[in-house]
C-alpha cells in the first residue's frame, strides 16, 4: 500500500459491529465498535452528581460569610453604643452594649482618666456539623472621650480638652 493512500474501511459484521480484523461476524477476532454512538446519555447525571455537592458547599460557605459579616457589624454597633453610654457617664453602659450585641457576646468596659474603651467579642459558628471546627471569634472596640471629666468651657467659646 502506498504511503499516500487512505487506510481501508473496516467491513460491517452481521450484528452491526465493525471488527478490527475485517472479518464479519467473528467473535474475538478484534475489538468491536458500534455503528452509531450512544451519545452523551448519562453524562449529565454524572456531572451533576459530582458538581452538586460542591455547589451546596459553596452556597453554605457564602451564607456563613454573610452571617459572619452581619455578626461583625453588630459587634461594631454594640461597641459604639456602649462607648457612647459610658462616655456620658451612664452606669448601665455594659448592659446597653450587651443588648445591641449578638447572642453569646462578651462586653468589657475599661475606663481611663479621660477616655472609655468598650470591647465586644462574639462567637460565630460555622455551618452544619463542621460548625465547631470552622467557628471564629469576632470582635470590635470603640473609644470615646469621657464627658463627665471635661473641663468647663470658658467664656471665649473654647476650653482645654484633657490630655
Amino acid at each position: 500500500m502506498p504511503l499516500d493512500a487512505a487506510p481501508p474501511a473496516l467491513p460491517v459484521g452481521d450484528r452491526g459491529l465493525r471488527t478490527a480484523s475485517g472479518r464479519a461476524g467473528e467473535r474475538g477476532a478484534g475489538r468491536a465498535w458500534p455503528l452509531r454512538s450512544r451519545g452523551d446519555a448519562g453524562f449529565v447525571t454524572a456531572e451533576t452528581a459530582v458538581a452538586l455537592p460542591a455547589l451546596v458547599l459553596l452556597a453554605a460557605m457564602l451564607i456563613w460569610g454573610v452571617l459572619a459579616a452581619a455578626t461583625q457589624i453588630r459587634c461594631v454597633d454594640a461597641a459604639r453604643v456602649g462607648a457612647r453610654a459610658a462616655a456620658r457617664g451612664e452606669t448601665d453602659a455594659a448592659e446597653l452594649a450587651r443588648a445591641a450585641a449578638p447572642a453569646g457576646a462578651q462586653v468589657r468596659v475599661a475606663l481611663a482618666a479621660d477616655t472609655v474603651r468598650v470591647e465586644v467579642e462574639a462567637p460565630c459558628a460555622g455551618p452544619g456539623r463542621l460548625g465547631g471546627l470552622l467557628a471564629v471569634r469576632l470582635s470590635a472596640a470603640a473609644v470615646a472621650a469621657r464627658e463627665d471629666v471635661l473641663v468647663a468651657v470658658t467664656a471665649g467659646g473654647g476650653g482645654p480638652w484633657p490630655s
